[in-house]
C-alpha cells in the first residue's frame, strides 16, 4: 500500500471514529432532551393537578366530580387526560373515550392506586402510535380515592428527534467527505514531493547526477531535496575531478615516459661514441625517473589514506633542525628560478614528537608548490614561532595567488586550481592529513596576484597529552 492510501486511509480512518463516537453521544443527548422535557412537562401537570384535588375536593365524591375536576385537569393542557377509580376502570377522559374501560393492564397506573407516581411509554394498540404517560394519584386523607393520568402521543417528538438525528448524520458524512478531499490533497502535496525525489534518486542510480529535485516546500521534504541536490553536485564535482585526475595523471605520466623512451633510442643509436650525450641522457632519465617515482609514492599515500591504513612514526623531532636542512636542499632550486628563499625561526621552539619523513615530505609539498607559482624576483618566508600551547609554521609567497572561488577545494584531493598545472593535485590533501595525524590544522589563505599563505598549526607535547587523553 502507497503512503497516499495509508495517509488518507488512516486519516479517514481517525475521523470517522471520532465522527461516530460524537454522533452516539449527540443523538442520544438530543433524545434525552426532548424525552425529558416532555416527562417533565407532564410529570408537573400531573402533580399539580393531584395537589389542586387534594387541596380542594377533599372529601367530595370523585365520581360525581369527575366531570369538573376533568375540565380543571385539561383546561391548561393538550395532553389526553384521564380519571381513573382505584378499581383500574376508566371514569373520564378528555379526548372522548368511553368509560368503564379498564386501564389496569398500565405499569403506570397499577403504581398510582398503590400510592406511587409513575410514567410509562409505549405503543397503543389502535394507533400503533409511540406515547408517553403519567399518573399521580389523588389522595383524600392519604388514601387514594383516584389517579389522574396524562398521556401524550411522542410521535411529533420523535419525529423531531429523527430529524435532528438525521442532519447529524448528514454533518458527520459531510465533515468526513471534506476530510476525505482535504487528506488527498496533503497526502498528494507530501507523495508529490516523495515521487520527486525517487524519481531523481532513479536517475541518480543510473549515473545522471545532473538531475536537480525541485524544492517544492519549506519542510522536512525541502530540506531533503536540498540535501540531494547538493549530493548529486558534489558527486558531480568529484566526479569531475577524478577525470581530470585521470587526465592529468595520464599525461604527467606519459611525459617522463616519452622523455625516457626518447632518450633511450637516441642512446642506442648514438650514444656508444658520444659520451656527454651519453651522460646527458643518463642524467635526464635519473631525473624523469624521480619525477615517477614521486608520483607514484602521492598515489600510494592517497591509496593508503583513504583507507586508513597510513602508519605514522612518531619520534623526537626538532623543528628548526628539519626546516634548515629543507632549506638547505631547495635553495639552489629558488636561486635557479631568481627567487628569494627565507627561513625565519624563534630560538626557543621545543622538540615535538612527530613523524620526522611525513613532516619532511609536508613542507617540501608546499614549499614546491610556492617555487612553482611565484616568478623570478619573488619572495618564500618559512616562519616558525611559538605562540601559547602551539607551535606555528607559515609558508608564505609572492606567487600568482589562488582564486577565492577555489581555495574551499584546494585541499580535496585531485583537485587543481590550475589544471594546465604539473602535478596529480594529491599534494595538498595528503599534507592535510598528515598534519591532521600530528593533531594539528593547515589552513590556507591567498589573493589572486597577491601570494599565498599555508599555516601549519601544531599542538606542543602539553597540549598534545591533554587532546589525546
Amino acid at each position: 500500500m502507497g503512503i497516499q492510501k495509508r495517509l488518507v486511509g488512516s486519516y479517514v480512518t481517525v475521523i470517522t471514529i471520532t465522527v461516530f463516537i460524537l454522533e452516539i453521544f449527540l443523538i442520544i443527548s438530543v433524545r434525552y432532551y426532548y424525552l425529558h422535557n416532555v416527562e417533565r412537562a407532564l410529570w408537573n401537570q400531573a402533580e399539580l393537578s393531584a395537589s389542586f384535588f387534594q387541596q380542594y375536593f377533599t372529601g367530595e365524591d370523585l365520581e360525581k366530580q369527575s366531570d369538573r375536576l376533568l375540565k380543571g385537569f385539561a383546561h391548561n393542557s393538550e395532553a389526553q387526560v384521564q380519571i381513573i377509580l382505584p378499581s383500574g376502570r376508566l371514569l373520564q377522559d378528555s379526548s372522548g373515550l368511553p368509560g368503564n374501560n379498564t386501564m389496569a393492564e398500565y405499569t403506570d397506573v397499577q403504581e398510582a392506586i398503590i400510592g406511587q407516581p409513575s410514567t410509562w411509554k409505549g405503543k397503543v394498540a389502535s394507533t400503533r402510535g409511540d406515547i408517553l404517560a403519567v399518573s399521580f394519584p389523588l389522595q383524600t386523607n392519604g388514601i387514594t380515592v383516584g389517579v389522574v393520568r396524562f398521556v401524550t402521543s411522542l410521535t411529533e417528538t420523535l419525529n423531531t428527534i429523527n430529524r435532528i438525528a438525521a442532519i447529524l448524520i448528514g454533518v458527520g458524512l459531510l465533515v468526513i467527505a471534506i476530510v476525505t478531499v482535504l487528506g488527498l490533497l496533503l497526502s498528494w502535496t507530501i507523495t508529490r514531493s516523495i515521487r520527486d525525489l525517487k524519481r531523481a534518486a532513479d536517475r541518480m542510480t543510473e549515473g545522471d547526477f545532473s538531475i536537480k529535485v525541485r524544492k517544492r516546500y519549506q519542510d522536512e521534504l525541502g530540506s531533503l531535496a536540498d540535501t540531494l541536490n547538493m549530493m548529486a553536485n558534489r558527486i558531480l564535482k568529484s566526479e569531475q575531478l577524478k577525470n581530470d585526475f585521470i587526465s592529468s595523471v595520464s599525461h604527467e605520466l606519459r611525459t617522463p615516459l616519452t622523455s625516457i623512451k626518447g632518450w633511450i633510442i637516441t642512446m642506442k643509436s648514438n650514444g656508444a661514441d658520444n659520451k656527454p650525450l651519453l651522460l646527458e641522457g643518463l642524467e635526464i632519465i635519473d631525473s624523469e625517473s624521480d619525477r615517477l617515482a614521486h608520483m607514484v609514492d602521492e598515489l600510494l599515500d592517497f591509496s593508503k589514506m583513504d583507507n586508513g591504513r597510513i602508519v605514522m612514526h612518531f619520534g623526537p623531532v626538532h623543528l628548526p633542525e628539519l626546516l634548515d636542512h629543507i632549506g638547505r636542499q631547495l635553495a639552489p632550486r629558488a636561486t635557479r628560478q631568481g627567487i628569494s628563499f627565507e627561513i625565519e625561526m624563534d630560538k626557543n621552539i621545543p622538540v615535538i614528537q612527530a613523524d620526522e619523513n611525513r613532516m619532511k615530505q609536508v613542507f617540501i609539498n608546499i614549499i614546491d608548490n610556492s617555487l612553482k607559482f611565484t616568478a623570478p624576483f619573488g619572495r618564500i618566508v618559512v616562519q616558525a614561532h611559538t605562540p601559547p600551547g602551539q607551535i606555528v609554521i607559515t609558508i608564505e609567497d609572492t606567487g600568482s595567488g589562488i582564486a577565492e572561488g577555489d581555495l574551499e577545494y584546494v585541499l580535496q584531493k585531485f583537485y587543481k586550481a590550475n589544471q594546465n598545472a604539473s602535478g596529480s593535485g594529491l599534494g595538498l590533501s595528503i599534507s592535510a592529513q598528515i598534519i591532521k595525524l600530528h593533531y594539528g590544522e593547515l589552513r590556507i589563505t591567498s589573493e589572486m596576484g597577491r601570494g599565498t599563505k599555508v599555516s601549519i598549526y601544531l599542538p606542543t607535547e602539553e597540549k598534545r597529552n591533554l587532546t589525546i587523553s
